[in-house]
């Protein structure tokens, strides 16, 4: 497209796919655990586990409005963990519906930011 002579089209794809690199990069998502390994961690520090996908607006949402506290949940990635993937399921009628945030093993689909962030805070 530069060449071609649409150096505006390409300078405009070229910020979107920077963009949705950076939506999928672990930059802005913590790194992606285990369903199992996330389970057994909250079973031990009482945090939540987050369950997630790439491209979900929502979880992207829950993200950002967790800021700095984003990093102390359990993150899992149901895209590449099938375990994590059959969890969701579970808690929503057969549908992979994220973000679920499992607190104390009960599941809470798409909630509340600022609710997510008060549960991190009585689990520290």
């Amino acid at each position: 497209m530069l060449f071609a002579g649409s150096p505006g089209s390409a300078v405009v794809l070229l910020l979107g796919l920077v963009l949705l690199a950076g939506v999928n990069s672990p930059l802005i998502f913590p790194k992606s655990i285990g369903a199992l390994e996330a389970q057994r961690r909250s079973a031990v520090d009482g945090r939540p586990v987050v369950f997630w996908r790439s491209g979900c607006t929502y979880c992207l949402r829950l993200r950002l409005r967790l800021g700095r506290g984003a990093r102390q949940l359990h993150w899992v990635d149901i895209w590449r963990d099938p375990a994590g993937a059959t969890v969701v399921r579970a808690a929503n009628e057969g549908n992979e519906t994220v973000p679920t945030v499992v607190v104390a093993g009960r599941p809470y689909v798409n909630p509340d930011p600022e609710w997510v962030r008060e549960q991190l805070s009585r689990s520290s």
